[in-house]
Parts: structure tokens; C-alpha cells; sequence
């Protein structure tokens, strides 16, 4: 970073630590609404849980497309049965490696980091996750900005 010569060098404070929060999440491509769910990490049993609280917003008589990447939580063997029952209700659909851009949903995480987090200095772990939960509440309804950032006619 560069500063001028006569100003005194800024600070950015720093909370040293290795605590995380996961956060899974959806985009309906049909009307704009966000549908995450907050877990202490990604593996397939949260994923599982995730994709059962996406059945509850599938429309009657129509098959969810579910877009993912290739994390290996997504092709775990303990998801086969849950797939194998659910098959007629929705489908998961892989990207190609090294893609994630094509998802529509990272565009929704870079849109989340730039409004909560970018220059913010969070003490702990609780408040970013209260920043993040914030702005995800304001997108669980349909909304005009997720479906211009998803290009959603």
C-alpha cells in the first residue's frame, strides 16, 4: 500500500485467529431469493442438510438444478443415498474444474464480502457472522439486486 511521505502510516488491526464459519448458499434463477444456512463447517453431512432445507423451496412439479463446484464434500458416498431418493426432485449439476466464476452464487459471495467485510475490522468471530447474517436477511426475499447480479430476466 502506498502512502505520501507526510502522512503518518495507517493501521489495519488484525484479529489473529484460525476460527471459522461456513456458509452454504442458493440462489433461486426464477426469482432472486437467497437461501443459505450457517454451519461450523463444509462436509458432506452439512452439505446434506443444506440441500434438504433446498427441497423445501422447490416448486411443486419441478425438478431443482442444483450448481456446484467439485469440492469433494459434493461427491461424498454418504450423499448417494440421499440423491438416489430424491433423484425425480432435483439433480446436482458439476461445474467444469477451475470454473467457479460460472456459478452464479460466487458472484453473490463477492457482492457480500465488498458490502460486510472488506475494510472491516471484526473482533470476533460473532460479529463478522452478524454482518454476513445482516445483509443475507435482506436478500431472503425476492429481490431486484440478486437478479440483476445473476443476469435473472
Amino acid at each position: 500500500m502506498w502512502v505520501p511521505l507526510e502522512d503518518v502510516d495507517p493501521v489495519q488491526l488484525l484479529a489473529p485467529t484460525r476460527k471459522a464459519v461456513s456458509l452454504f448458499g442458493a440462489v433461486n434463477m426464477r426469482t432472486g431469493q437467497l437461501i443459505t444456512q450457517f454451519d461450523k463447517k463444509f462436509d458432506a453431512i452439512t452439505f446434506s442438510h443444506f440441500l434438504e432445507k433446498l427441497l423445501k423451496y422447490r416448486s411443486r412439479g419441478r425438478r431443482m438444478v442444483v450448481i456446484l463446484d467439485n469440492a469433494r464434500y459434493h461427491h461424498a458416498n454418504l450423499l448417494k443415498p440421499f440423491l438416489k431418493k430424491h433423484r425425480k426432485r432435483f439433480m446436482l449439476a458439476f461445474l467444469p474444474p477451475y470454473s467457479p466464476d460460472l456459478n452464479p452464487i460466487e458472484r453473490v459471495w463477492k457482492l457480500t464480502r465488498r458490502l460486510c467485510t472488506h475494510n472491516e475490522y471484526f473482533p470476533d468471530l460473532q460479529d463478522l457472522q452478524a454482518a454476513v447474517s445482516n445483509q443475507v436477511a435482506l436478500w431472503e426475499v425476492s429481490n431486484e439486486t440478486l437478479r440483476k447480479l445473476c443476469c435473472i430476466i
